[in-house]
């Protein structure tokens, strides 16, 4: 923004709603001139199977991402009618549920954070969003994409028009209501949101959605212990690596339970694929956010080389998941955000169904931290061996349990 220009103000509109809460799931935003109050750009997606407030937080992000293509300079008014959104993202609740806290950070990422501010509407006033992701969740009921161009939000949001959308009887989160996956969320007040979700045993939620986590095969990188991400090299597998995709491919073969497989765009992940894909005759989708961690400077050093070149970022690195390695490599705060985006997104893909996921050490030590709670540091204590088999299942209620870690029996007949 050049010295003298007016920087310019967006009010950006936002909501989610789930049919069942978990359900079917959608969010809507629209990103309007504060001055006019006139719409610039509306955007809805169905997202299969999650809460209200899941939702509700990817229609933040959507709507601050969409700000934030037209003008990266302004400045935002964000509204909603969730007070545990607009709370938390103000800093005055605190974001207690492990699902919130990537969107919510992914959020928080988008503008500067003097940037943005938060208020508070009644839902009658969130019409247009509203209407936006009810739109979003009928398109997906007929599976199908919700079309701006179709959109009737912003005409059908007048005085007399219902929640339901299009008849659906669609459901989106207020702040009188907070769902069992977010209730821990909440201040200490009384009221009569449903108990946070518990480990243990309950009724039956039907299967869940798994995530078998297969780490690439070996490298020439792998056996001498360096420093391999997505900024470096790109390395192919061995003829080790090529035998322990092939060892892996036929263990899956005889579960039978893969139904889809996705994979790293990185060259190992990719090989590693290919060959279980080709194995259960299967196509391979690429998903960017499954990539390795950017070691920037230190891709392709030993340890001891950038304990020795690198000493005062190594130890900050090691001693904080926010630091980024030398070079202007990724913090593991940054790897996790990403990671998370990825499950969510392949979650409601995929919801219901057991899908491998070809990837790399820190996306799945961070799968399997993010499914039980644990802090970041928990990455430095997990063992993950090349070819390598982990699993995480999901749960409708929004919990997940760590199934397998580090099982390397297929590559030790």
């Amino acid at each position: 923004m050049s010295g003298g220009q007016a920087r310019r103000t967006f009010l950006v509109e936002a909501d989610g709603g789930s049919r069942g809460n978990p359900g079917p799931a959608g969010y809507g935003a629209v990103v309007k001139d504060a001055a006019s109050g006139g719409t610039l750009r509306e955007t809805a997606e169905f997202i299969g199977r999650a809460t209200n407030n899941v939702a509700e937080y990817r229609g933040l992000v959507a709507g601050l991402r969409a700000a934030h293509e037209l003008d990266a300079d302004a400045a935002v008014l964000v509204r909603m009618d969730s007070k545990l959104v607009v709370e938390q993202m103000s800093g005055r609740w605190k974001i207690k549920h492990p699902d919130m806290r990537p969107l919510a950070a992914e959020a928080a990422a988008v503008f500067p954070p003097d940037a943005v501010s938060y208020e508070w509407i009644p839902r009658e006033k969130n019409k247009h969003a509203d209407r936006l992701a009810n739109e979003a969740m009928d398109a997906g009921k007929r599976g199908a994409r919700w079309e701006p161009d179709a959109s009737r939000a912003e005409l059908d949001t007048g005085p007399g028009a219902d929640r339901s959308g299009s008849g659906s009887g669609g459901s989106t989160g207020s702040a009188a209501t907070v769902p069992s996956s977010a209730a821990d969320d909440r201040p200490g007040t009384a009221g009569t949101a449903a108990p946070a979700a518990r480990p243990g045993w309950g009724p039956d939620l039907g299967a869940p959605t798994t995530f078998v986590l297969l780490r690439h095969g070996e490298t020439p990188l792998t056996p001498e212990k360096r420093f391999s991400g997505s900024g470096g090299s790109d390395p192919e597998l061995s003829a080790v690596g090529r035998q322990q995709a092939a060892a892996a491919a036929e263990a899956l073969a005889a579960r039978g339970t893969v139904q889809a497989v996705v994979a790293s765009p990185l060259r190992r992940c990719q090989e590693t694929a290919a060959a279980v894909a080709d194995r259960l005759g299967l196509g391979v989708r690429t998903d960017e956010g499954l990539r390795e961690t950017d070691f920037g400077a230190w891709e392709g050093l030993t340890f001891a080389e950038v304990r020795e070149r690198h000493p005062e970022d190594l130890d900050a690195w090691l001693a904080s998941a926010g630091a980024r390695p030398t070079g202007g490599g990724e913090s593991f705060e940054e790897v996790a955000r990403r990671v998370a985006v990825a499950r969510d997104r392949l979650l409601a893909r995929y919801a219901g169904r057991t899908v491998l996921l070809v990837t790399h050490v820190t996306p799945v030590k961070t799968l399997a931290r993010l499914a039980l709670g644990a802090p970041a540091e928990a990455l430095f204590r997990m063992e993950l061996s090349a070819a390598s088999l982990s699993a995480v299942a999901y749960y409708a209620d929004g919990n997940a349990s760590l199934r397998l870690l580090n099982d390397t029996g297929h590559l030790h007949p």
